[in-house]
């Protein structure tokens, strides 16, 4: 009451926001109290990093000697990569020794706060409840995802394909141009690379044809915004796209592009072409292109050889899509609930399996698209895809490499692999057919790959292995073995692309174990991510003395060749023969 009777003689003189700052900056806290408070906020903000490093220290995910570090010690340690780069002997000069292992240091840390902004405690705990609330009541996906009507989900960069700038624009080209790390090159230009291995097949006498294949915001976008309704102006375009096929036009480049038709066949049955929680087409669409993709093959002349018989009868196949597995959920969760479909796997007709015959006129290069019904380990069915499909429509066998991901480069890295391993992996070939999903035209690195020769005939064969590179004999046991890891290709966060399994390359050093030379080397494709978790493996650094049991990839490569791979920087290791690889289990 006194400060109230002080405060309302000078009423006139204030403002009543004014008298109110005053008796605010009157506020008087006991020294106690501040105490309390200042301590609580310290620890609040202090817990969550401690706890991290204890949880860390106690999975011993950093050792040094006898010691147990933090994973975070890990990145300026001494036997870590910034000292290796001060000290690499092919760096001359103290201030550049400085810059090389600033550089290194600068990638572990941002590789590290990647790595712990994705799988901390408190990423892990918080992250999927948090995203379970948003998605139900805010109707907010994340970096990758977009929610949207009526429980479909669409991938960030289709709709970006779309929305953005055209990937022919020379801005677009010099912008993305610069996106490549230092030391790498990023080859933006499909249509480069394109011609150049058209040049590169005919001169052997090969026909290129390409196959975009659409993406789902093409053929669905009113599932995507309520601005679109019917009737829809589908199927949506990239504004460079129609320059683009004027270009493969121009260059004689042939090409087969069933967006059309799939906008044609939604609008002919009112059915949707796209799974609604996934990046993939439906069966129906798929079996659609495979058959438009067969009359295409006949109507260059390419088709020829020995007619076979192949069967095919429908399935059932239920699964939770890709991009709902990139919203990283809670396994609990029903807000996006698996769908059903019906697939219609190919078998031969004695009713084994189909499989790829190297033999064949047509070699298939395929991504996900391809890989979708094929590949048991996406979820949706087996023996059902693209290629299997394309071989039923033809009456003829096909070839087929096929690798999630990256449509622009991967599938030809390994055909040019296999040329220069002594695999004619084109011999007999008539016609390549380049499948590709169309969103790689404005993200996939498009690099030019050159094709080696064919070796004659009379030529011998190639080595199992380079000098001192081991691996194990085919159909042997796992050899278990110690060894320092050299170098390591790069993998994805989880939850940053569309597939939920991911193996890395891993170069090894001093290998040692039964029956293993002295100073061996070897090459090791691992686990990097088993769905959407990483793997034990993926910590592992270069320096880092490992146990693993290695066996020969020819064993399982039937198994997860077609599994999102990548590849070791060093041209020289990616012809070394792998092994596959397992961590062994810890004592």
């Amino acid at each position: 009451m006194a400060d109230d009777a002080k405060y309302s003689g000078i009423h006139s003189k204030y403002t009543r926001e004014q008298i109110a700052e005053m008796q605010i900056g009157k506020t008087a806290i006991s020294r106690p109290l501040r105490i309390v408070v200042v301590t609580l906020f310290l620890m609040t903000i202090l817990s969550v990093p401690v706890l991290q490093q204890v949880i860390e220290i106690r999975a011993g995910f950093a050792t040094v000697g006898h010691w147990v570090w933090p994973k975070a010690c890990e990145v300026a340690s001494f036997p870590g990569q910034a000292w290796r780069a001060f000290n690499d002997p092919g760096i001359h000069g103290l201030w550049n020794r400085f810059q090389s292992a600033n550089g290194s240091f600068l990638r572990e840390a941002k590789a590290y706060e990647k790595t712990l902004e994705d799988n901390s405690f408190l990423a892990r705990a918080a992250i999927p409840r948090a995203q379970a609330i948003t998605a139900a009541f805010l109707g907010l996906g994340n970096e990758q995802v977009y929610l949207g009507r009526d429980g479909w989900l669409f991938y960030q960069p289709e709709v970006g394909y779309l929305s953005g700038e055209g990937f022919l624009s020379p801005e677009f080209l010099r912008a993305r141009a610069r996106k490549g790390h230092v030391g790498e090159e990023m080859q933006p230009d499909p249509l480069k690379a394109i011609t150049a291995f058209r040049d590169r097949l005919k001169a052997r006498g090969i026909r290129l044809l390409l196959l975009p294949a659409p993406v789902k915001p093409m053929i669905e976008p009113e599932h995507l915004s309520s601005r679109y309704v019917p009737p829809l102006p589908i199927p949506l375009q990239n504004p460079s796209y129609r320059a683009f096929l004027q270009a493969l036009d121009a260059a004689g480049i042939d090409y087969l592009d069933v967006s059309g038709t799939l906008a044609g066949e939604k609008e002919r049955t009112g059915q949707p072409q796209f799974l609604l929680t996934d990046t993939h087409w439906m069966p129906e669409a798929m079996e659609l292109a495979a058959g438009q993709l067969a009359d295409k093959i006949r109507s260059l002349g390419l088709s020829g050889g020995t007619s076979v018989d192949y069967v095919r009868a429908g399935r059932p196949a239920t699964n939770v899509g890709d991009i709902a597995n990139m919203l990283r959920l809670p396994a609990s969760s029903t807000l996006y609930p698996r769908q059903t479909v019906t697939i219609h796997p190919v078998a031969k007709a004695d009713g084994s399996p189909w499989t790829a015959d190297p033999a064949a006129t047509i070699l298939v290069l395929g991504d996900s698209f391809s890989n979708v019904y094929s590949l048991d380990g996406m979820g949706w069915g087996k023996s059902a895809g693209l290629v299997e499909q394309l071989s039923y429509d033809l009456h003829l066998p096909v070839d087929a490499i096929l690798r999630n991901d990256a449509g622009a480069h991967a599938t030809r890295e390994i055909l040019a692999r296999d040329l220069a391993q002594g695999h004619d992996r084109l011999a007999g070939k008539r016609v390549v057919v380049w499948e590709f999903a169309m969103r790689e035209l404005s993200v996939g690195d498009w690099k030019i790959i050159d094709l080696p020769q064919a070796q004659p005939a009379s030529s011998p064969a190639p080595p199992a292995a380079g000098a001192g590179f081991y691996v194990p004999a085919d159909g042997s046991a796992p050899v278990r073995v110690t060894a320092t890891v050299d170098s390591l290709s790069k993998f994805p966060s989880p939850g940053s692309v569309p597939y939920k399994d991911h193996i890395f390359a891993v170069s090894l050093t001093d290998v040692s174990g039964a029956g293993v030379p002295a100073g061996s080397r070897a090459v090791a494709y691992l686990w990097s991510m088993r769905n959407n978790v990483l793997t034990k493996a993926s910590e592992w650094k270069a320096g880092d003395r490992v146990t693993l049991d290695l066996k020969s990839w020819n064993d399982v490569s039937g198994q997860y060749d077609r599994f999102n791979r990548s590849e070791l920087d060093d041209q020289s290791l990616q012809l070394q023969p792998p092994c596959w690889g397992e961590p062994a289990p810890q004592p």
